[in-house]
């Protein structure tokens, strides 16, 4: 087991290398000079020349690229040249609404996928799968951007239920919380589609092993055996999407937050693609590629512990 570990934390910091080195290309290795495109065309020389060297662009690029490594390991990941703060501050500031609206409509699309893919595949062609096809069919094909739109439109503009967008700050938690569940049940409800399949289809693919047929002849319940057996051992595919998820929904923030006029990292990386800030831009980009090696490195462990008999093939 500690050799598996081992292997995987290796795997985990290469890949994060190479991530870094991906985004660190895109935006400094790029054709152009990145001080000129963020002041315009009409900038003069010296301050363009200015402005290279407070972003370090005067120097070579692997030096430029170890800096920004290394300070990405103290928290310093430069000066946004917009807003004049340290980047840093900039994404912390920007978490505090982007990862409960993520975890939010995590909890919302388990809570709506999981159930309704298991009642799909334990009644199959009947009504509930019928209706469970229904739904994933519409849930995948409209986009969560249209579904905030009708959110807004059905209970903020007709009913008045809720605010059409914005975020009131922590200091009051349930008026946070309220201002946060129209963009979560937006996000959510796609990826609810997605995991309604997946489970229908996992549930269904163990349906047909020896186990859940020597649980029948034992005289097991039905219920039992749906849940103690055929979903238990179907939960490799189904944890491994809702992992891809929390990925998805982090990146379609960008969009949703800026439906509901959310001050998450979402609306920041638009506002910096918007204002031209390279700086901004980078560090917000290997946010999400980090996040996303980290929830598949934390899902791939999570196997192990789903499925012991993966342990002894690596």
């Amino acid at each position: 087991m500690p050799a598996i570990l081992l292997r995987r934390l290796g795997s985990f910091g290469l890949t994060l290398i190479v991530a870094s080195l991906l985004v660190f290309a895109s935006m400094d290795l790029l054709p152009g000079n990145a001080a000129a495109i963020l002041l315009g065309t009409a900038a003069r020389p010296d301050t363009i020349a200015a402005l290279e060297t407070q972003l370090g662009l005067d120097q070579p690029a692997y030096v430029r690229y170890f800096t920004w490594i290394t300070g990405a390991f103290t928290g310093d990941l430069g000066q946004s040249a917009s807003y004049g703060v340290p980047v840093g501050g900039l994404i912390a500031e920007r978490l505090v609404v982007t990862m409960p609206l993520a975890a939010m409509a995590l909890a919302i699309a388990v809570a709506i996928g999981v159930p309704l893919g298991v009642a799909a595949a334990a009644r199959w062609r009947q009504g509930p799968d019928r209706a469970a096809s229904l739904f994933s069919q519409v849930g995948i094909a409209v986009p969560d951007f249209w579904f905030g739109l009708l959110l807004i439109l059905v209970f903020s503009t007709s009913l008045n239920w809720f605010s059409a967008g914005g975020f009131p700050g922590w200091s009051t938690p349930l008026a946070a919380l309220k201002s946060l569940l129209l963009p979560a049940i937006a996000l959510a409800l796609p990826q609810a589609a997605i995991l309604t399949r997946v489970t229908r289809a996992a549930v269904l693919d163990v349906s047909g092993e020896d186990f859940i047929r020597t649980a029948q002849a034992k005289g097991l319940g039905e219920g039992r055996i749906l849940w103690r057996h055929a979903v238990r051992n179907a939960l490799v595919p189904i944890v491994t999407i809702i992992g891809l998820q929390f990925s998805f929904l982090i990146a379609g923030a960008v969009l949703v937050e800026n439906v509901f006029n959310l001050p998450g990292i979402g609306r920041l990386a638009y506002q910096a693609l918007s204002q031209r800030d390279l700086v901004v831009i980078r560090s917000v980009a290997m946010f999400f590629a980090g996040l996303v090696i980290l929830v598949n490195f934390l899902v791939d462990l999570s196997y192990l512990w789903l499925d012991p008999r993966l342990r002894g093939r690596r």
